[in-house]
């Protein structure tokens, strides 16, 4: 099995992502949250793509727009503190990596998780990245960091994306940092509280396209 980050670390699922905490984990998806109904995409070939040279250009402001069956949301990406990162999810994002791929991680209360072309929390990019977080980051609504296994050094990432719901997770700063929803945060909550079977909607969560533009 690939690791989440599309390493080729074998990992199980449960050590390719970050764990909840034990409040988080415990509280359920809510009943009633409204999103188009959607085929389940079937899964895309596991990534073989050649690893991206590219940084972001720290003069620019760089922001993903991502649309999925529950509404779009926006994901400023940090090109001061993460050009790498943010580089490549670009790079992945203008390949199309993204488009027609699920969020099959969801946690009401801790993250929702996607950028597998599985679907199922083993897949990934084919290559890694590594770009050390800042040490003083906080896991806080909003942020968006990259999936990493926990056997792979701090600030490891490859396609695997997840954005925080909980006020402050508690993470350690161990996941690259990507950037911060500025527009769309309800759909993120919305998506957040859906009915989940484990960890995975009962009805997908579909990502229908990321699309990154420069301003």
């Amino acid at each position: 099995m690939f690791a989440a980050c599309g390493s080729d670390d074998s990992k199980p699922e449960s050590e390719a992502t970050p764990g909840a905490t034990e409040e988080a984990a415990a509280s359920p998806g809510a009943e009633g949250a409204a999103c188009e109904k959607a085929e389940l995409p079937k899964p895309k070939p596991d990534g073989k793509l050649a690893k991206p040279k590219d940084s972001l250009d720290k003069a620019k402001t760089y922001v993903a727009k991502v649309l999925t069956n529950c509404g779009e949301f926006e994901i400023e990406l940090d090109a001061k503190r993460a050009p790498k990162t943010g580089g490549s999810f670009k790079y992945l994002a203008d390949e199309g990596f993204f488009d027609n791929t699920t969020f099959h991680r969801v946690i009401s209360g801790f993250v929702i998780q996607g950028g597998d072309p599985l679907g199922n929390g083993t897949g990934g990019a084919g290559y890694s990245v590594v770009e050390a977080p800042p040490s003083d980051l906080s896991y806080t609504r909003g942020v968006v960091a990259m999936a990493k296994t926990g056997s792979e050094e701090p600030g490891t990432s490859g396609s695997q994306f997840f954005v925080v719901v909980g006020e402050d997770v508690g993470l350690p700063p161990e996941y690259a940092l990507l950037g911060k929803v500025t527009k769309g945060q309800d759909i993120v909550d919305k998506i957040s509280v859906l009915p989940v079977n484990a960890e995975n909607p009962v009805d997908p969560v579909v990502i229908r396209q990321v699309k990154v533009e420069a301003k």
